[in-house]
């Protein structure tokens, strides 16, 4: 089934705990956690979410390279400049699916518009 979340004046984490519990298919009655229930969602309005001024300077986003020397730190203003609201839902919903094969499976379900 195609669900669409309208993100205008919401918070991200609300939006994207939703979107997570559909793409996994707990809001279905024949609910697996081995299975992909080919839910798909799409977002809208992404720019146009709530987010606290502060929250823009004081969340980071971190990745690690592996190597010595190789951590990344980027805020979460940095973020929206360099790869728009988008990347930010994306990233919300991806921690928020259980970490196992099938969350890159689940993760191409999700769309994104601004």
């Amino acid at each position: 089934m195609n669900y669409t979340i309208d993100a205008t004046e919401k918070k991200i984490g609300r939006i994207a705990s939703e979107a997570a519990s559909i793409l996994t298919g707990k809001n279905s009655p024949t609910f697996e956690k081995n299975k992909v229930s080919g839910n798909k969602v799409t977002i809208i309005n992404a720019s146009k979410v709530s987010i606290d001024p502060r929250k823009l300077l004081s969340v980071e986003f971190e990745r690690y390279s592996g190597y010595p020397g190789g951590f990344k730190s980027e805020t979460l203003g940095k973020t929206i400049e360099k790869k728009g609201y988008g990347e930010v839902f994306v990233h919300a919903v991806y921690n928020m699916i259980p970490a196992n094969k099938l969350r890159s499976i689940i993760m191409k379900n999700l769309t994104v518009t601004e």
